[in-house]
């Protein structure tokens, strides 16, 4: 089933009316750096768990240079419960010296910029651009990912990919909505496992929807 822009705005509206347009980010920061090191740190991990170490992380380095040069060891214990301990840590160490050393401590706002730093992709920097500075972005997530497929909007697998099909496909100013919308639809309803396509209001939309549902008679 292919998406005519009938389609791509119904679901739009379907989302807007559902979840409505706020602006909201699920890594708990107060300034731009602590949300570049959130978000470093959520690479294969739930926001949940980066929430309750940072909670503590955030509280033990106070700015940008107790990161730049913290103890890689010490570092990796406070970090470890998030996985890939070791490489995160490096990067988050490497990536604060950097911006301290060339950016004068301000997270920058060009995504060429942001992709420079070690441990951050088109994903983190999207986040930086949409959160901090409000740029129209695309956060291709794991949910994002599953969810824009299932609702044929993209076939692609590549994050990058998807994130430009998605940019072709819906208007600039629901980018930002669209992350959030996507990520809450997919933790609540379109789950991985078991997607609850009785419950789902974008199942008349959905490739996945109406080719596996089928209603209990």
């Amino acid at each position: 089933m292919g998406l005519d822009k009938e389609k791509i705005k119904n679901i739009i509206l379907a989302l807007n009316r559902v979840y409505g347009t706020e602006k909201r980010c699920f890594l708990n920061y107060e300034t731009p750096w602590q949300l570049l090191i959130a978000t470093i740190l959520s690479a294969q991990c739930t926001d949940d768990r980066v929430n309750q170490v940072t909670d503590k992380l955030f509280k033990k380095y106070l700015s940008l240079e107790d990161f730049a040069y913290a103890d890689i060891r010490e570092l990796e214990k406070d970090i470890h419960s998030t996985g890939f301990y070791r490489n995160k840590a490096k990067n988050i160490i490497a990536c604060a010296h950097r911006l301290i050393t060339e950016y004068n401590g301000k997270v920058p706002r060009d995504i060429e910029d942001l992709v420079s730093l070690a441990g951050v992709g088109r994903k983190t920097a999207n986040v930086i651009r949409g959160n901090i500075y409000n740029e129209p972005s695309i956060v291709v997530d794991t949910h994002v990912k599953r969810v824009s497929k299932r609702l044929g909007l993209t076939q692609e697998e590549d994050p990058v990919k998807i994130e430009f099909d998605l940019m072709k496909k819906l208007p600039k100013e629901q980018w930002i909505a669209y992350n959030l919308q996507i990520i809450t639809h997919g933790r609540s309803i379109c789950t991985a496992r078991s997607p609850k396509c009785e419950q789902c209001f974008l199942r008349e939309y959905c490739t996945y929807g109406t080719e596996i549902y089928k209603p209990k008679k």
